[in-house]
Order: C-alpha cells, then structure tokens, then sequence
C-alpha cells in the first residue's frame, strides 16, 4: 500500500477498509474460508510509516518500493500517492507482475491513463481503481430509484459539492497543498470529474458531451510547514453534461464555497414521475402525487413547508464504509475471479471527462465525449 501516509490513504483505505476487513476476520466465502489481507506501508516519510503502522496493529512498513514489489508474499499493489507520482508507480508494479489497485484520477492525461490500461490488460493481471461513491447509501438508493422506474423519463440531475477550504493563514487548511498546484496534479476539475463520469455513467446515462467553466477564486494559500504559495490550479468548476437520452446534468463542485444544504454532496434527480435528492449517506423522495402546486407571493414568506412534502428512502441494509465494500469486490476478483468493472479502462474514462473539461473551458465551448474502447 503506497501513499498511506496522506488522509485518505489512512484513513479510508488503511484503517477503515484493510484493517476492518482483517479485524472482522477477512472477506468471508461461500466455502467458509476467507480472504485475510496481509498490508506493507510504503512510503517516504519514516516517521510517518512508522506510527501509521503502529494504529494499523503493528503491520510491516518499507521506504523501498522496489524492494516491496521483489516481495512475492504481497500479489496486490494499491497506489494512493500524489497523482503526478502514480502513473511512474504502477508500471512499476505492473512490470512486476503485480495486480493493480488505485486511486483516482489513475493518470495524468488520457494517453498516461490508456496507456496503464493497456500495460495491465497485456500483463494479464487484474486492475482496478478506486470508484468509491458508487457504494454510498445515498447514491445506491438513487440508483436503486433509477432501476425501478420510479422517475418515469428522466429530465435532469444537479449536483452541488464542497465546502469551504481554509487558506492557511490563519486555520490550518483541510486539504494537502498539492491539490492547489497544477503541476504536482491538483486541480478540482482532475478530481472530481473522475467522480462525475462514474456516477453519471453507471446510474443516470453515459456523458455526450461537457461544457465547462473552471476557476481558481483563492490565488494564495499557506502550504503544511505555514508558507506562502501561489495556486496554480482550479478550485471550482461549474460543469453542464449532455447524457445519453437528452438527459441534462449539472455539477457544481467547489472548495471555496460554504456548506447550506444536507451534505457535503447533495444530487437532485427530476423526472416526469417523480424527484429525489440524495446526500452521501441518505436520500429523500417526492413522487408526482405529492408535489404541491406553489404559488408565490413575494411579498409575503411562504407558509409552506415543502421540505415536509418529501420522504426518506428506506435502506435494505445497515450502510457500510464505501470503500470498504468496493476493497472487498477487489479482494474477491484477484483472489476468486469474481467480476469487477472498474477496471484501469474505466479510470481513464474519468481522466478523458477532466481532460475534455479542460479543453471546453479554454476553448469557451462544448465538447464531444467520444467512447473510450477496449
């Protein structure tokens, strides 16, 4: 596991995931036996390793990448690093016969992305990346919406993401510095529009086309060790997406913009049948039967509540830890050869949608989503 030393890589992958998979006992089978994942920390910072592998129950760690991909005990490589620094890393990996687990965006620019694809495919390994909000219970219940033709004909879908991330200054920022600068591979619109494709694509319809508007509203931020720097990369997007089917789809995604709404991430869905708006971990409806019939006044405030016209969406099962369940699905597929979807071609369709996302913005246009082929 390298890049375990950053939050999400900590947090999300290390602790919440590979450790409460082997606290629980492993990936249970239909056979009675497990699957007991055995992590090594990789890494550059010593210091760093070593008490993260200590909350981690005292795993192994390394600073020695190549000496942990000449280890045949550990079959699995994940990447979590800076995304300048992971393309470098999974050829790495896979040159080593490795299978590939990684995060998002899996590379630069779409070249890199299909490239990494093709390297895996060849190598006849298995290869996956991290596609995590599609096991929130918010957006599983949107789907499960979608499935059972609850919305009719689909009109739209809005998304609002983000939240306010403090500059440095004077409260200690949210975010790694690096998300800031373009040429370590930050930038809102590479990260976030790897979201977007697979949350588009898989519940709502397949992207067309994007139209993009990028900016970057805080120019100076205070990097880790309290120092000035200058932004070089975008921290908001206002994004229009044409979906198969004339679906229309809006993201506004952010980190200068402060939190009104029930999360961090709120979607709403509109349909000639019936609406929902979902949050990471909840979802509410308002089927066409009970959508009042508004008429404004405005001079005098509205006595009515429509909040109260919608339901939540009942879950079928206790909630899990989204990337948790999506490690399992990959844990199953090296160790059973179950399916699993979200493969290194799947991660450069959401590098092609920030790439085109880029290019709609300088050019001031729309532009097409071709397909990307297997």
């Amino acid at each position: 596991m390298n890049g375990v030393t950053g939050r999400m890589g900590t947090n999300q992958h290390l602790l919440r995931s590979i450790v409460a998979i082997r606290e629980q006992g492993g990936v249970r089978l239909a056979d009675g036996g497990a699957i007991v994942p055995e992590p090594l920390l990789v890494g550059r910072n010593r210091a760093k390793l070593e008490a993260i592998a200590a909350r981690a129950g005292g795993v192994p760690w390394t600073t020695d990448l190549d000496q942990a991909l000449g280890d045949d005990r550990y079959t699995i490589y994940f990447d979590a690093q800076s995304t300048d620094r992971r393309a470098a890393a999974v050829r790495r990996a896979i040159a080593a016969g490795r299978h590939v687990y990684c995060e998002k965006p899996s590379a630069a620019t779409v070249a890199e992305a299909l490239e990494l694809y093709e390297l895996a495919r060849d190598a006849g390994g298995c290869h996956g990346v991290v596609q995590d909000k599609l096991w929130l219970p918010g957006i599983v219940a949107l789907r499960e919406l979608m499935e059972s033709g609850y919305f009719g004909r689909l009109l739209s879908v809005r998304g609002e993401f983000g939240y306010w991330v403090f500059e440095g200054d004077e409260v200690a920022p949210q975010r790694p510095s690096w998300n800031y600068r373009a040429e370590e591979g930050g930038g809102i619109i590479a990260d976030m529009f790897a979201h977007w494709r697979y949350v588009l694509d898989e519940v709502f319809g397949r992207v067309v086309a994007v139209s993009c508007l990028g900016a970057t509203h805080i120019p100076q931020r205070w990097d880790e060790q309290g120092r000035p720097y200058a932004c070089t990369a975008d921290d908001a997007a206002y994004a229009t997406f044409k979906l198969e089917g004339g679906v229309i789809a809006q993201f506004n995604s952010s980190w200068a913009v402060r939190v009104r709404r029930d999360d961090l991430l709120t979607i709403q869905v509109d349909g000639t049948k019936g609406s929902a708006v979902a949050g990471l971990r909840r979802c509410w409806a308002q089927p066409a039967a009970a959508t009042p019939r508004p008429v404004w006044n405005p001079d005098e405030d509205s006595a009515h509540d429509y909040r109260n016209d919608w339901r939540e969406v009942p879950t079928a099962r206790a909630p899990e830890n989204a990337f948790k369940a999506e490690w399992e699905l990959f844990l199953r597929h090296v160790v059973c050869g179950d399916p699993f979807p979200w493969d290194l071609l799947a991660g450069a369709r959401g590098v092609q949608l920030a790439e085109l996302g880029y290019e709609s913005w300088k050019a001031g246009r729309w532009v097409e989503v071709e397909e990307l082929g297997a």
